[in-house]
């Protein structure tokens, strides 16, 4: 009896230091393929699917061993049903001799679509699974035993961490922003596309020294938090951030709000005012809109830029200042100096180091997850339970157009979750989001429906995938190639529309 528990536990040790060798690899993908050749083999399956999950970027990636494509179809398939559902839905192993004579099992449609028998399938991870190990059938005499199933576990137990690392590896990779994300300060900053990553470097190359920054691009695409992100990474970091927005406030009222007023210099100052520029002293003066500062307004500002110095409204003596200054405009300032509406020389002052924000456009791939931090985010001011987009929600969202860039998501993002919370919703759905298009195609007659572009879009989309999909008998690697898409991203398409195989029971 001890003389058993020796050699189970050197059998342990021998698979341990097995997958340990492979996890010198420095690629996913090799050490998945390895790994699972390894499983295969100490076990004496006959069939072999890995899959490992990265769930902050939601990506997936899997292998199979002696399946045909159709067949590693169906086993993405059995992600949300069956066998592999059970798994990781219960966190335990599943072991059956004959999953058609199971009576867990011998209803499930895929057990008795592919007469499935022997199966060993053990979820990789702890109680929130990376992924699943799933074998099936035995190449060597005999059933899957409990030896079998101590194997799958103590490889799943350790793959976890070995394939986590490599992960993150992956992600970090393909996240040009996280080496930034490592060095600075970027509290707030969501998004890994490179576009976001390329006005990070600017910013941040800026960011130590003590010039003036101007920051451009459309409306809405965050050149509030920009200046935030200068500012927190400067030597300037622990004195104020004062922001003014040059046009939101009355033309007679710029130069006390900038500069402060002596009392009795116009009719509001009963007392002596503070400007922005004594509140910003030591810090960073953020001036939001600078092509709406009014002419008079841009001589002073040019005089404190070069000498350091600014007169209050009514004061006889000049105050000394030390402020960094930050600019944001919307507006091409080259062209406002051509129309003699800005100073050429307060322009050449400006920008000294420019850096322009990309739109929404130009990094789709951070609309989602813009959209659930920014849920995340209402939740928490407004004191709601946490809410998750659907599937179709999510779908409608990456394929809208946002000319308004972050501000208009934002908006529309805050009016959905207060919609889903105020209809007690389990999460948000398409409705939430766009209740005007929703309505308009509810009440559209069926001969000719009222639908928005995005919308015509989404539901060609779907009629083409579902058509595509009924025609090679749901073969989703068919499909693929017929539509030229990546087979991951027809099953993400599949999930957002709802799609269900015809014939099939709902899982």
């Amino acid at each position: 009896m001890q003389d058993a528990g020796m050699e189970r536990v050197g059998q342990e040790r021998d698979l341990y230091r097995r997958l340990l060798a492979l996890g010198d690899q420095a690629d996913l993908d090799p050490f998945l393929r390895e790994a699972l050749a390894l499983i295969v083999e100490v076990t004496g399956a006959e069939h072999g699917y890995l899959e490992v999950r990265d769930p902050e970027a939601e990506e997936a990636w899997s292998l199979a061993h002696g399946f045909s494509s159709e067949e590693v179809g169906d086993l993405h398939g059995a992600i949300s049903s069956g066998i592999i559902a059970e798994a990781l839905a219960t966190g335990t192993t599943i072991l059956t001799h004959a999953a058609l004579l199971d009576e867990r099992f011998q209803e499930r449609a895929s057990v008795q679509a592919g007469q499935i028998e022997a199966v060993l399938c053990a979820p990789v991870g702890g109680d929130a699974a990376l992924g699943v190990v799933y074998l099936q059938g035995r190449s060597q005499p005999g059933l899957f035993g409990d030896e079998d199933r101590e194997r799958a576990e103590t490889f799943a137990r350790h793959l976890a961490p070995l394939a986590d690392r490599l992960v993150v590896r992956r992600r970090n990779l393909d996240d040009p922003t996280a080496e930034l994300r490592a060095r600075y300060r970027l509290r707030g900053v969501v998004g890994t596309s490179q576009a976001l990553a390329r006005a990070l470097e600017q910013a941040l190359l800026a960011a130590p020294l003590d010039v003036n920054v101007l920051l451009t691009g459309d409306s809405g695409t965050g050149k509030s938090q920009l200046a935030r992100v200068v500012h927190e990474n400067s030597p300037r970091h622990g004195a104020p951030l004062v922001e003014l927005n040059c046009g939101a406030l009355p033309e007679k009222l710029v130069e006390s709000e900038l500069f402060g007023a002596m009392r009795g210099s116009h009719s509001e100052a009963r007392s002596n005012m503070e400007g922005k520029v004594a509140a910003a002293e030591g810090g960073t003066l953020f001036l939001d809109e600078i092509a709406e500062l009014p002419f008079e307004a841009q001589a002073k500002l040019l005089q404190l830029l070069q000498s350091k110095r600014y007169f209050r409204l009514g004061a006889s003596r000049p105050t000394d200042a030390n402020i960094r200054l930050i600019a944001a405009t919307n507006t091409d300032l080259e062209a406002a100096v051509h129309d003699k509406r800005f100073r050429e020389d307060l322009y050449y002052r400006l920008n000294v180091l420019p850096v322009r924000l990309p739109t929404l456009a130009e990094r789709r791939e951070d609309l989602l997850p813009l959209a659930r931090a920014l849920i995340e985010r209402v939740c928490e001011r407004h004191g709601l339970g946490a809410l998750e987009l659907s599937p179709a929600a999510r779908h409608a969202l990456a394929n809208a157009e946002w000319p308004g860039n972050i501000r208009q998501l934002e908006n529309t993002v805050e009016a959905a979750t207060v919609r889903a919370h105020g209809q007690a919703a389990r999460e948000i759905g398409v409705g939430h989001i766009f209740p005007a298009e929703t309505d308009a195609n509810a009440t559209a007659s069926p001969g000719e429906p009222d639908l928005s572009f995005q919308e015509a879009t989404r539901r060609f989309q779907r009629d083409l995938l579902a058509r595509t999909l009924e025609e090679t008998s749901w073969n989703v690697s068919e499909t693929a190639r017929r539509l030229d898409l990546a087979r991951s991203h027809v099953y993400n398409l599949i999930k957002g529309f709802g799609l269900e195989r015809s014939g099939l029971p709902r899982a």
